[in-house]
């Protein structure tokens, strides 16, 4: 089972970032996925989530409107596009995938992360 982040890196506040991660070795269009961050300050949240089928998805408040998760189940696929960037974007972002179906489930794993840093 293996999660690979990829597309992080250096934005300017204001400007778009698309991460990227690719699945393997699980049934990836049976599983919820997320994008869970880890801040500066070590704090960790979940801020977008997306349902197995791709019809539900949630999301952070302070990047509602700016981030959008989605996939792609015929590639193993999902994404996380960054509008907007702002400076408390700056962070090491997880892909997880979800124990169900639901937008909604606990984590039972995630990748390796990638940093974004975004520079006002």
């Amino acid at each position: 089972v293996q999660l690979v982040e990829s597309g992080g890196g250096l934005v300017d506040a204001g400007g778009s970032l698309r991460l990227s991660c690719l699945a393997s070795g699980f049934s990836f269009g049976d599983s919820g996925m997320s994008w869970v961050r880890q801040t500066p300050s070590k704090a960790f949240e979940r801020v977008a989530s997306i349902s197995a089928l791709g019809t539900f998805t949630t999301y952070e408040d302070s990047v509602k409107g700016r981030f959008t998760v989605s996939r792609d189940n015929n590639l193993n696929a999902v994404y996380l596009q960054m509008d907007r960037a702002e400076t408390d974007d700056t962070a090491v972002y997880y892909c997880a995938k979800l124990q169900g179906g639901s937008d909604g489930s606990p984590e039972d794993l995630r990748g390796q992360g990638i940093a974004v840093i975004v520079s006002s």
